[in-house]
């Protein structure tokens, strides 16, 4: 009965907050009344969110009161529970806005995440140090063995003993208030990283007069730099952004060897130019506060502090797993730079390949070596056909539908949407697809949710889900046609979306994954996005409609293992440059350049080769959740090569394994233990053995 007394306080404190602002012309005050309950885009404005945060920190404030003021003993349901229950308002404002502040942000949204940012980190530090509220946690923790707690139960009591510890919240006062300052001051220097690089990476890089500074671009490339430069208002006809759709084709294309590396250098340098955008003192600070908390919390470094929780375990073992593979790929990448000087020298020139001139000769390599570049196969990489064709792989392995929805709001006529339904017609969940660049979208790909999925109190949550891309744009007369680069980019960012789709937990928090696990789901997509039995799927030219024929599959097949070497060893090399960082056990704020030069050179990086990202637009380390964990993607390839073995062992379409990867990979249940969930589905531990032989790298 007591128990019952606290829940219909609760509800009723919840209500009440409700009720209040029902007459708000704010649509987050109100219930949606769109399909599905998904975000009424055209009906919020910017002058809703800060209102919004405010309600939504309330809300929760009240509920977590009525958590530390109830006398009952706690217990799962009164404490654990409830703070589930508690984000709820807070979350809808929040996956929204940060959503939108990635996507389609401008001046007035990044004034609200500067303000509401350090308000936001100082709500959670008040829940998560909060010593009263986790001395209930850590009494039901202390008695878990004798409670009748469900697995998934015990995952999430769990994962809130461990936040709380991790959080700080064994600290005494003093500390406490170092760890709210800390907390405070990375959240604004995070921001500010991620906002210096959204304005570089879309800023021009390159402009050009006259077709003769193009010669070597495809038709295709010369329009499209053509609206560019319309579109930017530049009074020189040709401009080339640093976004990838538009520099990469120039460093693939351009003969003109200067404006390459005029080009390519605009990209490597981007927040290192010693201007209002630059990150290097920033990320220093960055660094030095990261392993100040880090030694406040217990550890020696920043990377023992996010590695503790992840399926490596400990620096060095990332260590040695990015050198196992190192080696080899240098090997690689040696030989490849040597085919390349060949060519080099074949033409009568004498000087060095250099990092700018590997796009260029790399193409030459593979049309000498396989009779391809990248423009014979881009006309068969339609964006909508590639979309669709990832939606028919999801079908047969899954047997899911997809069907597009007009009647749901979205936030920019690029978006569209999609309703996902199980095979019986069942409803799934939203799917959102975003993939062309824009001044108010920061660079890469990515994929998150709007709303989660969850089922408390029988009342089940469909989830709401994103991808969003920076894809080649359509032209005036042309549908965006992909790179293959961009091809495997979008299979790896649904990959995330069926993680996301096919969550299937009551709890939230039940959903959390090690960050070396997260990206198997995305990875293993990657694999079957050249399988000949799917190129045929959607491999189509955009203008014919034709499938494309055996002959050009054949080569891009043969050519699956090109230019291995480069991409593994521009990837470790990144990879290592984020351990080194955060494997400092001294606060010293770095010179930059000094520390980022040292830590390559150390490794032996070929001078031919660049480091996939520098230290100043390192944006998955040092604004994007990746510190000292970009090694995730190598790690989760062994996994993904492994199970993509086992899936598709006797048909490229298994529906029987591929629903015991959803059962014991996609849908939850790698909350508990990772390693042992995938052994759940595969039988025995990943070997390294396959990833170097997919890779050519054995």
């Amino acid at each position: 009965m007591r128990k019952l007394c606290y829940y219909l306080v609760f509800i009723s404190l919840i209500f009440w907050n409700f009720l209040m602002a029902q007459n708000d012309s704010n649509p987050f005050f109100k219930e949606w009344k769109t399909p599905f309950q998904t975000p009424p885009f055209d009906e919020i404005k910017l002058e809703h969110y800060l209102p919004a945060f405010e309600e939504g920190m309330k809300v929760q404030k009240i509920a977590i009161d009525s958590i530390l003021n109830s006398t009952d003993n706690p217990t799962f349901e009164n404490t654990i529970e409830a703070m589930e229950i508690s984000s709820e308002f807070l979350d809808r404002v929040d996956n929204v806005f940060f959503a939108l502040n990635s996507s389609i942000t401008n001046d007035q949204m990044q004034n609200i995440a500067r303000k509401i940012t350090p308000i936001l980190t100082k709500h959670n530090d008040d829940i998560n140090l909060n010593l009263k509220l986790f001395e209930r946690v850590k009494k039901i923790y202390n008695k878990r063995s004798s409670l009748k707690l469900s697995s998934e139960q015990k995952t999430v009591l769990e994962n809130y003993y461990i936040g709380f510890v991790r959080g700080g919240a064994n600290l005494d006062e003093s500390a406490k208030d170092k760890l709210r300052k800390l907390n405070e001051e990375l959240s604004m220097l995070t921001l500010k990283f991620g906002e210096n690089m959204l304005k570089e990476t879309n800023a021009v890089g390159l402009t050009a007069d006259n077709e003769d500074e193009l010669a070597g671009l495809p038709p295709d490339v010369v329009k499209a730099a053509t609206e560019m430069a319309r579109s930017k208002d530049i009074q020189e006809n040709f401009a080339f952004t640093l976004q990838k759709p538009s520099f990469i084709p120039f460093l693939q294309y351009a003969e003109r060897r200067d404006l390459r590396e005029r080009l390519f250098k605009a990209y490597i340098n981007r927040c290192n130019n010693n201007n209002e955008f630059d990150n290097k003192k920033i990320l220093s600070q960055i660094v030095s506060l990261r392993v100040k908390k880090a030694n406040l919390l217990g550890y020696k470094t920043h990377a023992d502090f996010v590695l503790e929780r992840n399926m490596s375990k400990k620096p060095e073992n990332v260590y040695k797993f990015l050198k196992e593979i190192w080696t080899p790929a240098v090997k690689r990448a040696t030989n490849e730079a040597a085919d390349m000087q060949a060519i080099i020298e074949r033409e009568g020139k004498d000087f060095k390949l250099e990092p700018w001139d590997w796009s260029f000769y790399a193409e030459k390599l593979k049309k000498e070596k396989y009779s391809l570049d990248e423009e014979m196969i881009r006309p068969y990489f339609k964006m909508e056909n590639v979309r669709q064709g990832v939606f028919d792989v999801a079908s047969k392995l899954y047997g899911i539908q997809f069907i597009e929805r007009k009647d749901i709001p979205v936030y920019h006529p690029d978006v569209k949407v999609f309703e996902v339904k199980e095979a019986d017609g069942k409803h799934l969940g939203i799917f959102y697809s975003d993939y062309y660049p824009r001044d108010g979208k920061r660079s890469g790909a990515w994929s998150s949710t709007f709303r989660g999925q969850s089922n408390m109190k029988g009342k089940f949550v469909t989830p709401l889900v994103f991808n969003v891309g920076n894809f080649a744009k359509p032209t005036a007369d042309k549908p965006s046609l992909m790179s293959l680069d961009e091809v495997n980019t979008l299979f790896h960012e649904f990959g995330h979306a069926l993680h996301s789709l096919f969550a299937n937990t009551n709890y939230p928090s039940a959903q959390w994954v090690p960050r070396d696990f997260v990206e198997l789901p995305s990875q293993i997509m990657e694999n079957w996005a050249t399988e000949p039995q799917v190129l045929k799927m959607y491999a189509k030219h955009y203008e014919t409609g034709k499938p494309m024929p055996q002959e050009l599959m054949d080569k891009l097949l043969n050519a699956s293992l090109f230019n291995q070497g480069f991409e593994t060893v521009e990837y470790i090399a990144a990879s290592i440059l984020d351990m080194d960082w955060h494997t400092l056990t001294d606060t010293a704020q770095r010179d930059v350049p000094t520390f980022e030069k040292q830590s390559l050179t150390n490794i032996g990086l070929i001078p031919q080769i660049e480091s996939r990202y520098q230290s100043t637009n390192f944006q998955h380390i040092f604004a994007g959740g990746y510190s000292a964990g970009y090694y995730s993607y190598l790690w989760a390839a062994v996994l993904d090569a492994d199970a993509f073995n086992a899936i598709t062992e006797k048909d490229l379409f298994d529906q029987k394994m591929a629903a015991s990867f959803r059962k014991n990979v996609l849908s939850g249940g790698a909350a508990g233990d990772a390693m042992e969930a995938y052994k759940r589905f595969r039988g025995s531990e990943p070997k390294i053995d396959a990833l170097l032989k997919k890779r050519g790298l054995n």
